[in-house]
């Protein structure tokens, strides 16, 4: 496996698929802020019942596209979140590509911006990946 990836080849990584998506799909996602974090917060994982930082690889925080309003304002711009330490987890246990394990959890967390179904998000990552 060698030398664990840092936060920015997992985040170019995450880039390149962002980069692969549909042009429907890229149309949408210009103000989303991406970032790579070690672990998810003490206060995040709490509020998603969840109690090891490990067992939570991406989230998304903000509203889908089909539930704004143009009404909204002042709120924080949507935000995807992939931590790095629980994707570097999974990708030793499960023995995935890291490639393949970036893309999965980056579109998934793109496919609830996009309020998409577990389906849909299955069939984006295979557009991408192939």
């Amino acid at each position: 496996m060698g030398a664990a990836p840092s936060s920015e080849a997992i985040e170019a990584q995450a880039r390149r698929v962002i980069a692969r998506l549909p042009a429907e799909f890229r149309a949408h996602l210009g103000d989303i802020v991406l970032t790579v974090e070690e672990y998810a917060d003490d206060e995040t994982l709490a509020a998603l019942g969840i109690e090891h930082p490990l067992d939570l690889t991406g989230l998304y925080h903000g509203r889908p596209i089909g539930e704004k309003s143009v009404f909204d304002s002042g709120t924080l711009p949507d935000r995807i979140h992939l931590y790095r330490q629980a994707i570097l987890a999974e990708w030793c246990e499960t023995g995935v590509r890291l490639d393949d394990l970036v893309a999965h959890v980056t579109i998934h967390e793109i496919g609830h911006h996009f309020g998409l179904s577990d389906d849909d998000m299955h069939a984006l990552e295979d557009a991408v990946t192939d």
